[in-house]
C-alpha cells in the first residue's frame, strides 16, 4: 500500500479529539482488532513495547470507567459515557536495553513509547471512520480498582473511541516559524 504524502497530510488534518459520540452505535470488533494491531506495530525504543492495553467495551463497566474520568468540580470529561469503547494504556517495564539506554541518557523511553502507541491508536481509529479522544485526566486509583490493575502499575492514558457526532473543527496551530528552524535552534 502506498499513501502519498499529500493524502496523508490531509488525513492527519481531519483527525481531531472528539467529545461527542453516538452512544447507540457500537464499534465493530473487526475495527477494534485493526486498531489494536496498529498499536502492536508502533515503534518503541529497543522494541520494548512497554505497555498493556485494556479494552473496556462492556456497557456497565465502561460507564464506571467513564465516571472515573469526569469531575464535576472542573467540568471535565462528561462526554466519556457516550463513547462505547475505552482503551486504557498501562505502563509495563521496558526491556534491558531500553532501560539501560534510558538511564544513561536520562530519558523515559517508556513514556515516549506510550505516546507513540497512542498516536498510532487514534490515527488507526480515524482510518476506521471512528472518532477518539486521548484522556490523561482520570482517577487512577479508581481505574486500578475497577480493572484489577496492580498498584505497582501506572495507568497513563484512557483513549475513548466511538462514532463521532461532532463536526470537524478548524485546528488552531502555531505558525510553522514558531516551531521549526533548520540546521540549529533559534528563538
Amino acid at each position: 500500500m502506498n499513501i502519498q504524502g499529500a493524502e496523508f497530510l490531509e488525513f492527519v488534518k481531519t483527525r481531531q479529539s472528539d467529545r461527542a459520540f453516538d452512544p447507540n452505535r457500537q464499534v465493530e470488533k473487526e475495527k477494534l482488532d485493526r486498531i489494536i494491531e496498529a498499536v502492536r506495530y508502533a515503534p518503541s525504543a529497543c522494541n520494548a513495547q512497554p505497555y498493556h492495553l485494556i479494552v473496556v467495551d462492556d456497557p456497565e463497566l465502561k460507564n464506571k470507567v467513564a465516571d472515573a474520568t469526569s469531575t464535576r468540580v472542573l467540568g471535565l470529561n462528561h462526554f466519556t459515557k457516550q463513547a462505547p469503547v475505552h482503551i486504557l494504556m498501562v505502563e509495563e517495564k521496558v526491556n534491558l536495553s531500553s532501560g539501560l539506554g534510558g538511564w544513561i541518557k536520562q530519558k523515559d523511553y517508556a513514556q515516549l513509547d506510550l505516546g507513540i502507541a497512542a498516536a498510532h491508536m487514534v490515527l488507526a481509529a480515524h482510518a476506521e471512520g471512528l472518532g477518539s479522544c486521548i484522556l490523561g485526566w482520570f482517577d487512577e486509583k479508581k481505574m486500578r480498582q475497577l480493572l484489577n490493575i496492580p498498584d505497582s502499575k501506572r495507568v497513563w492514558l484512557d483513549i475513548v473511541i466511538g462514532y463521532s457526532t461532532q463536526p470537524l473543527r478548524p485546528k488552531k496551530r502555531k505558525p510553522i516559524d514558531q516551531i521549526l528552524t533548520r540546521n540549529g535552534y533559534q528563538k
